[in-house]
């Protein structure tokens, strides 16, 4: 193959991988039914997580799933501008209720605040069928949630 012929080969590659954010940035709309049902996805699995990690007393894991889902009720809101503020509101309560159980390390005040997290935000938004429930096991086998000897006083990502 000739110089030029690799160079012009290189530059389209180049030009053809520079191109492809703007292709797909095209072909994706900014409020997607799919996009918010993958970010409630994440919410439902860090969900899991924040109950095991409590389960454990594992307190610092629980502080960073708690801002994890918060993270992603966040970008889930950000999603769906549609829903009311008040639906949206319903679940400060609950979520405060945590973050106190967390940094009080208090497994029953954790317990009684994660089952007030309801279920009425979807039906209020008329996704009734979608049922949260407390988790009965934790589908991860593949991470310990049991705190490490001397694992550090902080129990909140800031």
């Amino acid at each position: 193959m000739r110089k030029s012929t690799k160079y012009l080969a290189a530059v389209a590659v180049i030009a053809m991988g520079s191109a492809s954010p703007f292709m797909v940035a095209a072909q994706t709309t900014q409020k997607s039914p799919a996009r918010l049902a993958d970010v409630m996805s994440a919410v439902q699995f860090r969900h899991s997580k924040l109950w095991t990690a409590g389960q454990q007393k594992n307190w610092e894991l629980a502080g960073y799933e708690l801002e994890l889902v918060k993270s992603s009720l966040n970008e889930a809101i950000a999603l769906y501008t549609d829903i009311p503020v008040d639906n949206i509101k319903m679940i400060d309560p609950p979520i405060k209720s945590i973050e106190s159980a967390i940094a009080t390390r208090n497994s029953a005040a954790f317990g009684k605040a994660f089952g007030e997290l309801s279920n009425s935000c979807h039906q209020s938004i008329g996704r009734g069928f979608i049922v949260m429930t407390v988790p009965t096991t934790s589908p991860f086998g593949n991470q310990s949630f049991a705190p490490r000897p001397g694992q550090g006083k902080d129990v909140m990502r800031r």
